[in-house]
């Protein structure tokens, strides 16, 4: 078993990456046949009632109490000082909405984005802020 686990070390994976950046040919000439209208696509399904995506932050209505940070159970919001607002590292988020529920003002809310993938924990579309 240890010379097939140094071999797979050395390999390259077999998967690609997911953002669309990285799509493999053969799918950006699916996406071409759709757009000139040789192939079809099957409409994306709708997502459910009180769906969890991407946290939406309106700044303005932020009075800077920092209850978000208190019963973020990952941590995943950062309170900057000097603007009194919040930053929030979606890579660390676990959706849970639990800073939703608690922010007086209603800053803070769930959207229908679900699609947050990319190959860098500290992107900028991976912090909201």
């Amino acid at each position: 078993m240890l010379p097939q686990l140094l071999a797979q070390l050395f390999k390259k994976p077999f998967t690609n990456k997911h953002p669309r950046k990285y799509i493999p040919f053969s799918s950006t000439t699916f996406f071409k046949d759709v757009r000139s209208g040789k192939a079809t696509m099957a409409p994306p399904i709708k997502t459910p009632e009180r769906f969890r995506g991407k946290i939406v932050y309106e700044k303005e209505k932020c009075i800077g109490c920092k209850l978000c940070l208190k019963v973020c159970p990952s941590e995943a919001i950062l309170f900057k000082d000097d603007e009194k607002k919040i930053k929030v590292y979606l890579a660390r988020c676990t959706f849970c909405a639990q800073c939703n529920d608690v922010c007086p003002v209603s800053c803070l809310h769930m959207s229908e984005e679900f699609l947050l993938a990319d190959t860098e924990k500290y992107s900028p579309s991976l912090i909201v802020e």
